[in-house]
């Protein structure tokens, strides 16, 4: 059977800094503003606008109208929706469940497909694989983002039963086009922890997710302190009501080097 990262990438043909930057990200583009202010998204999504500022983290990401996106671990759809009306008409946006989390209690492909099913949304497919599953190589080269948000720690504990994140990183690589971004959105650990808090604070330190996606050969383009906390100490697990909404998280967006 074809995986879905190939018929996803294939469909997405058809659709045809060297210097870190710690810098705000740049003014929101009309089409960001446009889907952010949309009145028809669900009240549970704009309700976290505020913790998330979805305007800043999608200029971050350089999304843009036409693009192909691949929105990795995309949860209740959150971003999936913001994504689709601002890649457009000629853009796609791919929500893509990791296979290893296919059997959680929250069915998340069946929300995936969910959204993928509202109103407005022909621009959006579910998709489910391995995480370390590599694309044919007919499937390289045709993304132009790929996204995930506060869930890269996440790739590293047992639930996902030993998949290797190396892999993952060198698919996103291979999916990518050159010059594409992979945008990692996290919630920070002790410097030094390493993957230490990765299972029981759900934190990771940004400096092991450089040297992982490095490892892959990107290149770190940008980063940003937007949603860092100096009152975040690292020590509280993300969902403790002390921190939950304000910990301290870093932003990196990564670029596939240009041939």
């Amino acid at each position: 059977m074809k995986s879905a990262f190939y018929l996803a990438a294939t469909a997405a043909a058809l659709f045809s800094v060297a210097a870190v930057a710690k810098t705000p990200p740049p003014a929101a583009s009309p089409s960001i503003a446009a889907a952010v202010a949309d009145s028809h998204r669900p009240e549970k999504d704009t309700q976290q606008d505020a913790v998330r500022r979805p305007a800043d983290l999608l200029a971050f990401s350089k999304v843009k109208p036409g693009d192909v996106v691949m929105d990795v671990w995309p949860g209740g759809g959150y971003w999936t929706r913001l994504f689709s009306p601002i890649v457009g008409p000629k853009g796609k946006v791919y929500a893509y469940v990791p296979a290893e989390i296919a059997d959680f209690k929250t069915d998340p492909v069946a929300v995936a497909k969910a959204v993928a099913a509202e109103p407005g949304r022909t621009n959006v497919e579910a998709i489910s694989d391995p995480i370390a599953q590599q694309p044919a190589p007919s499937a390289f080269n045709t993304f132009d983002v790929i996204w995930t948000f506060e869930n890269y720690h996440d790739l590293h504990d047992s639930f996902m039963k030993g998949a290797s994140v190396d892999g993952f990183n060198q698919a996103v690589f291979k999916l990518l086009k050159p010059g594409g971004y992979f945008v990692v959105v996290d919630h920070a650990a002790a410097p030094g922890a390493g993957l230490k808090n990765t299972e029981d604070l759900h934190r990771i330190d940004p400096a092991t997710v450089k040297a992982e996606v490095e490892k892959a050969g990107f290149v770190l383009d940008a980063e940003s302190t937007l949603l860092a906390s100096s009152a975040d100490d690292h020590t509280l697990k993300v969902f403790d009501p002390a921190v939950k909404g304000k910990t301290d998280r870093f932003m990196l967006r990564f670029k596939k080097p240009a041939k």
